[in-house]
């Protein structure tokens, strides 16, 4: 909401000295957002006057039209003689008023005006546009003042255009601060002055002779007033100030009855709308739309209706939205001069949604769908009626019918404790400040140690005990409530979970891991990238209603597509050594998932409606996934780096099983999106000797890094956390090994295979046959070649023994490694290299 400063003193009388920005203080103490003060006209300097163009001559030769004017000034250019002016602009004739500033002048930007020589005369001002003066980008042309304008007034005051804005971001709850007297409300609180309210109008009754209204629907409609003006003038303009203070506002001027409603909107916070009564037919309903109904907006567009559409119509059909946009079989033209007001008060739930379908938001939606004042219609109506009359020429004039429908609504009672304020701010409030307080925004409180608080209709949001609180609150000042922490009890922390997912975090950047967050949604399109096949099961999403990007629709089932976009705009960046991760839900719907129920939002849902829409929530296992590229160990000082390879994939899950306290098993397998022989199955064995996969590593497949641009080689791993630590306990916590005081004996071997044997089970049986003196081993080599012979693989095998009572001797290691070379080559075929 733009608040002109100069209009709100016309209700609150602010002190003579005090700035926008001393109001914008003020205002935000009381709770409203105020986002900027714009100084309007701050560098703008006279002379700006009031001219009248005396003579025009067309200047032939140039490639578009000029003209040389003559301007009477009066006696602001302190010789009386007209003013010669070069001007581009057609949209003024002889006889005309005119803004016109002379040499010496300022123009917003800032843009001084000197005499200058131009188009081979010598022009001596500028005959001004909306445009120049910061008036606003929607401009036909030169400014064409009334016929009234004196010339040589001074045009800074006729056109208001040195002000002050206030900006404010009005909540959804306090919508009643839409509007002029709204924000006057406050500022008359915040400055201790009384509010010159502009709804207090003479309004007449209703009577039986206004236009025919019938509400259908009361649910939809509570009120609804009517008012008629006859004898417009369709030429009648918008006065300077009303035009001035729309655009101030953010409005665009455009025709007196437009400018009307418009202006009354934002004084009242009640909108309005204006239908042509030479083009309805029939009386005014108000109802819910039928199935297949149509409707052309203002517009332009044609609407298809749904059935909680609520409706303005008459004897032909819809005419309008209720409370969101008129109808164009209605509109004002050109040629009206009978006008219908309307003036209603709709519920805020069915604009907000009619608004959020149609994809239609409109200053009037936005008022309603926040609260506005059912007492305003009223008062809106006269003081649109009163305009109407005062300015649509001199046969315009208001019927005496005055059409009122009304709907009884229950008033709203609040019980209050007295010191209930005081408790929630931790500040002493006696009940005479808070009764004080809630009414100065316009409550009746009644009682002495319990209120019974009656809130103004202007604030529907006031409905509990906590929203009368917080206003007595705001009133007294949010600075004297005291800063304190809040007590957390003791024994309560993280759980068992979320130690656990610390820990992990821990584990993988101290491996060098850079953590990352992404959305959690994606579009079909991510699978396809990944080169999974139609009935993979990851293909089965979850799809939102209300999307953030349509392209991106359903929930994430994988955690690689997050991650492999994040890499991707690394690398546009200039980043390619990357070492990624994250970790967060997937969301795994089944086939007989049931569809979530769609519950009430007037009352607690019931324990049967928990549970359906427990039911219809699909699985969300917790996981996480690495993504690598470019250099493993980096170049330097020290010597040639090393690039990242697909071990390097399948050591992450080592480093997150370790972190959790699971050993892992590592199976060649196949599994989009990895490359078919570079992919791992990761395999976690449970008590009973039952095995479960619970993720895959590796290299991606080359197809996939093609399509998402990647480079060549790109490793990733992603494990399922709830799979892995499925056997464990909420307290497990990983223990440490015994450290022995003996030194270790270490013994390398290289043993030849075939290509077909997977190296896991190599290792296992070297541990296996190492027994219990084997302390670790690790694969620190592999090599094929033509000194192993085709078909065949040399890996090579750091052995570490050790004991807890003794240092082992050389034959005690030596049999040690050879007992698990033994079953090595009986159950793998292993040869010792060089045998």
């Amino acid at each position: 909401m733009r608040v002109p400063l100069s209009w709100l003193r016309e209700y609150v009388d602010l002190p003579a000295g005090e700035s926008g920005r001393d109001v914008a203080d003020k205002l935000v103490a009381l709770g409203l957002e105020v986002e900027t003060v714009e100084r309007l006209g701050a560098d703008l300097k006279g002379p700006l006057v009031v001219g009248q163009v005396l003579e025009i001559e067309e200047l032939e030769g140039f490639k578009k039209p000029i003209r040389f004017c003559k301007v009477d000034v009066g006696d602001a250019n302190g010789t009386g003689e007209p003013q010669e002016i070069v001007c581009g602009a057609r949209n003024f004739e002889v006889d005309d008023k005119v803004v016109v500033i002379l040499p010496g002048g300022v123009l917003p930007g800032p843009f001084e005006i000197a005499e200058r020589k131009t188009y081979g005369r010598v022009s001596r001002g500028m005959i001004c546009s909306a445009r120049e003066l910061g008036m606003g980008d929607d401009h036909d042309g030169i400014i064409v003042l009334p016929i009234e304008a004196q010339i040589g007034a001074d045009a800074i005051e006729l056109l208001g255009l040195v002000d002050e804005v206030l900006d404010i971001a009005v909540t959804p709850d306090r919508g009643y601060c839409l509007s002029m007297r709204g924000v006057a409300r406050e500022a008359a609180i915040a400055y201790g002055q009384p509010l010159r309210d502009p709804a207090l109008l003479d309004v007449p009754d209703a009577n039986g002779y206004g236009y025919p209204v019938r509400v259908e629907d009361a649910a939809g409609c509570d009120r609804f007033v009517a008012r008629t003006v006859v004898g417009v003038d369709p030429d009648a303009p918008s006065p300077l100030w009303v035009q001035r203070r729309v655009q101030m506002s953010g409005m665009r001027p455009i025709s007196l009855v437009v400018d009307v409603t418009n202006y009354v909107m934002l004084e009242l916070g009640q909108p309005l709308h204006a239908y042509d009564r030479a083009r309805l037919q029939g009386p005014i309903v108000v109802r819910r739309a039928q199935a297949g109904e149509k409707l052309t907006t203002l517009d332009d567009a044609e609407r298809t209706l749904d059935p909680e559409d609520l409706l303005i119509c008459d004897n032909r059909g819809p005419i309008g939205l209720a409370g969101v946009m008129g109808g164009e079989s209605t509109e004002i033209g050109d040629h009206t001069t009978d006008i219908v007001i309307e003036a209603a008060h709709f519920d805020p739930v069915a604009i907000a949604r009619t608004a959020r379908r149609h994809r239609l938001s409109s200053e009037a939606s936005r008022r309603f769908e926040r609260g506005v004042d059912p007492e305003a219609a009223r008062a809106a109506a006269q003081r649109a009626v009163d305009l109407l009359a005062a300015l649509g020429g001199e046969r315009a004039q208001a019927e005496a019918g005055v059409t009122e429908v009304d709907a009884p609504r229950e008033p709203v009672r609040i019980t209050l404790a007295a010191d209930h304020a005081a408790k929630v701010a931790g500040v002493p409030y006696t009940r005479e400040t808070v009764a004080q307080r809630l009414q100065e925004v316009g409550c009746s409180v009644e009682g002495i140690d319990t209120l019974t608080v009656a809130p103004p209709t202007w604030r529907p949001d006031l409905t509990d005990p906590n929203d009368l609180a917080e206003e007595v609150i705001r009133l007294e000042g949010y600075d004297r409530v005291p800063a304190t922490l809040p007590q957390v009890p003791a024994g309560r922390g993280l759980t068992a979970d979320q130690r656990r997912r610390r820990r992990l975090g821990r584990a993988l950047a101290g491996a060098g891991y850079t953590e990352v967050l992404n959305y959690p949604f994606l579009g079909q399109s991510a699978f396809d990238d990944l080169g999974l096949a139609e009935d993979d099961a990851r293909r089965r999403t979850v799809v939102l209603v209300n999307p953030i990007s349509e392209e991106e629709p359903a929930l994430r089932t994988t955690l690689l597509p997050g991650l492999l976009d994040t890499l991707r705009r690394n690398l546009g960046r200039g980043n390619a050594d990357l070492a990624l991760f994250e970790s967060g839900v997937v969301f795994r719907p089944n086939a007989s998932t049931p569809p979530a129920p769609a519950l009430a939002v007037d009352r607690r849902p019931s324990e049967a409606e928990l549970d359906a829409l427990a039911a219809a929530l699909p699985h969300q296992p917790q996981r996480i996934a690495v993504v690598l590229s470019g250099e493993r160990e980096r170049s330097g000082w020290w010597g040639k780096g090393r690039p990242q390879i697909w071990a390097d994939a399948i050591e992450a899950a080592r480093v997150v099983a370790d972190a959790v306290g699971v050993e892992l098993t590592v199976r060649a397998d196949r599994h989009e999106p990895w490359h078919p022989g570079r992919c791992a199955a990761l395999v976690a064995t449970a008590p009973d000797g039952s095995e479960r996969v619970v993720g895959h590593a590796g290299e991606l497949h080359p197809r996939v890094l093609k399509t998402l641009h990647l480079p060549e080689r790109v490793g990733a791993m992603e494990l399922d956390l709830d799979l892995l630590a499925a056997d464990l306990d909420g307290e497990h916590a990983v223990q440490a090994g015994h450290v022995s005081s003996y030194p270790p004996a270490t013994q390398d071997v290289a043993l030849v295979v075939p290509d077909s044997v997977p190296a896991a089970a190599v290792q296992a049986a070297l541990v296996e046959g190492a027994g219990a003196l084997l302390e670790s081993v690790r694969l620190f080599d592999v090599y094929t070649g033509s000194q192993v012979g085709e078909g065949s693989k040399s890996l090579a095998y750091a052995l570490r023994f050790r004991a807890e009572d003794r240092t082992l001797t050389v034959e005690e290691a030596t049999a040690a490694r050879d007992a698990a070379v033994a079953l090595a080559a009986e159950r793998t075929g292993a040869v010792l290299r060089g045998a």
